[in-house]
């Protein structure tokens, strides 16, 4: 086992540099053996082909994870326009092959321009959405037609870096850069691309480079893993992802019970920090039932175990 794996002791965050040929899978197994602990998973799958940043939870940060996964992603890619796959990607049999010949960098920001922005994008057919309690890519390994309903989804930032043209003219390649919400599809862009210029695209390389605000380039191999295994402790990671609310005694026992207390005034989640720093709960402002007006904040996910509050001290100096 390697320096400083936690075992079931600590709770924390490991920002894994995913290497090309893993699934997201394959990771959180290998950090489970390394960590020691079988409490782990990550935030956002990344498919075999994709490198890059994998945010995976141990123990109780594992409940951080639902609200890491919908975070803002950021991503470099390298799109081939000319060839279409089955994947949308380089792992796919090749559907059709068009001539790019025509394609020009003006053309090219036109259809990025479009396809930047708030969109309705219907996912790769080779995903992990469910199509009657089963993953889409096993229903087209089957030789199903599968074809699954278009979703909102916001690409913030879609910007061409490099355009490289085959000297054959048959296909062009570009890099480029994509910030967007949570459930983009990037292949469903090279795809949506290709199809805008008439030529066809996929996915010929993909890496995450951030998930919220998280980064690639404070991520860890597997390999380092393996040596020292380097982690963010829960309190930490839950302060780094959301504005921090600090508690009284009081307020830290009430929710380590579970229960409401004064409302924080500010939108969304809100980390709920006790005295000596650990974070308690993440919090949020709601609506008390049956009295609208009333404003209190209730947590959402708790970490810490219940405890009592801390006995005010006498006036002998806390001599009972």
């Amino acid at each position: 086992m390697p320096e400083g794996a936690p075992g079931t002791r600590a709770s924390g965050l490991v920002l894994v540099d995913k290497p090309a040929g893993w699934t997201s899978h394959d990771v959180v197994g290998k950090v489970r053996r390394l960590a020691g602990t079988r409490k782990v998973g990550h935030a956002g799958t990344l498919d075999p082909m994709a490198t890059g940043l994998l945010v995976v939870g141990f123990n109780k940060a594992t409940r951080l994870l639902t609200a890491i996964t919908g975070t803002d992603k950021t991503y470099l890619a390298t799109i081939r326009l000319g060839v279409s796959t089955v994947t949308d990607d380089a792992e796919g049999d090749v559907l059709q092959t068009r001539l790019a010949n025509a394609v020009t960098p003006e053309r090219v920001d036109a259809a990025v321009a479009d396809l930047t922005g708030d969109l309705q994008q219907v996912p790769s057919a080779v995903s992990a959405i469910k199509v009657d309690g089963q993953r889409a890519y096993h229903r087209v390994r089957a030789g199903e037609d599968v074809r699954l309903d278009a979703r909102p989804v916001t690409v913030r930032r879609f910007e061409v870096t490099g355009y490289r043209r085959a000297e054959d003219g048959t296909t062009v390649d570009l890099d480029v850069e994509v910030d967007c919400t949570s459930g983009t599809y990037i292949r469903a862009l090279a795809r949506d691309l290709g199809e805008a210029l008439e030529t066809g695209g996929h996915l010929t390389a993909l890496r995450r480079t951030a998930v919220g605000p998280f980064s690639v380039a404070d991520a860890v191999t597997l390999e380092e893993l393996a040596v020292r295994f380097t982690s963010t402790e829960l309190s930490a990671a839950a302060a780094g992802l959301f504005p921090v609310r600090r508690l009284t005694g009081e307020e830290a026992s009430e929710l380590s019970f579970g229960r409401r207390i004064e409302a924080t005034g500010t939108d969304g989640m809100v980390a709920a920090q006790a005295p000596d720093g650990t974070v308690v709960a993440l919090i949020c402002d709601q609506e008390r039932q049956g009295r609208p007006e009333v404003l209190s904040a209730k947590p959402e996910i708790v970490f810490a175990p219940a405890t009592a509050p801390a006995a005010a001290p006498t006036r002998d100096g806390g001599r009972t």
